[in-house]
């Protein structure tokens, strides 16, 4: 089963939700915002796909971050940034398993349809 990680009012995450519902791929959704997410698990996603995949940084939350948590992202505290700020992360992140999937493209449409 895939578990897809996101937030339940953000337009991307209902569209991908959608189209696992059509494409009967079994899933469940995490809404970080609202279950919030530990910095293990943070963490974990940012040794796996890096800071900048998993950052949004052209995101209202990111230009409304202060310049000195902008800068500390990359100096080690990003998993207690990103924890207090869960919405700095791109949306949707599936977990498939064995790898983390970030963003609703065509080519994630195409690796997912591999766990039907």
């Amino acid at each position: 089963m895939i578990t897809v990680y996101g937030i339940k009012n953000c337009d991307t995450c209902r569209k991908a939700l959608k189209w696992l519902s059509v494409e009967g791929i079994e899933h469940k959704f995490v809404d970080f915002r609202k279950g919030g997410l530990n910095k293990t698990k943070i963490e974990g996603w940012i040794e796996e796909i890096g800071i900048d995949t998993l950052v949004n940084r052209r995101g209202t939350t990111w230009r409304k971050l202060p310049k000195v948590d902008q800068e500390n992202l990359e100096t080690g505290n990003a998993s207690t940034i990103i924890a207090e700020n869960p919405t700095l992360i791109k949306r949707p992140i599936f977990d498939v398993g064995q790898r983390r999937v970030v963003g609703f493209t065509k080519n994630t449409q195409d690796t997912l349809r591999a766990f039907r």
